[in-house]
């Protein structure tokens, strides 16, 4: 069988797989737990939610982990995390978590800043000299 023969089939197969992916729900918005966080962080460009969940995503992230320098600006002895330098972009680290939270099912019903910090805290955790 000649590859032009299967061309249809693998197009059909591939539109499936892509339309696999659930659209976002209002549900996702509540962000009760890290799948619905995740969801809106990998939404389709398709999907009409699609600039709300990504704004909503980096909103909750960057939202976190700027509560968390706040809170612990001048309290050395209760940094959870220490980030290189030069430090990554907001972007690649919002898709070093997705990757992660992808790989860790495990997580996927806590609350979505619990899975943030468990990230953050295994991938630059610090090291405690005092």
């Amino acid at each position: 069988m000649q590859l032009k023969h299967l061309a249809p089939f693998l197009l059909l197969a591939l539109f499936a797989t892509g339309a696999a992916k659930a659209d976002v729900t209002d549900k996702d918005f509540v962000a009760q737990n890290t799948q619905n966080l995740i969801n809106l962080c990998t939404a389709s460009p398709q999907d009409p939610h699609y600039r709300d969940a990504i704004h909503f995503c980096h909103g909750y992230l960057v939202g976190a982990f700027h509560y968390y320098q706040a809170a612990t600006a001048d309290k050395r002895e209760l940094k959870l995390l220490c980030a290189p330098e030069p430090k990554p972009s907001r972007n690649e680290i919002i898709d070093m978590f997705i990757s992660w939270a992808q790989r860790h099912p495990e997580y996927m019903n806590e609350m979505p800043v619990e899975t943030e910090f468990r990230f953050l805290t295994e991938k630059w955790p610090c090291k405690k000299t005092y």
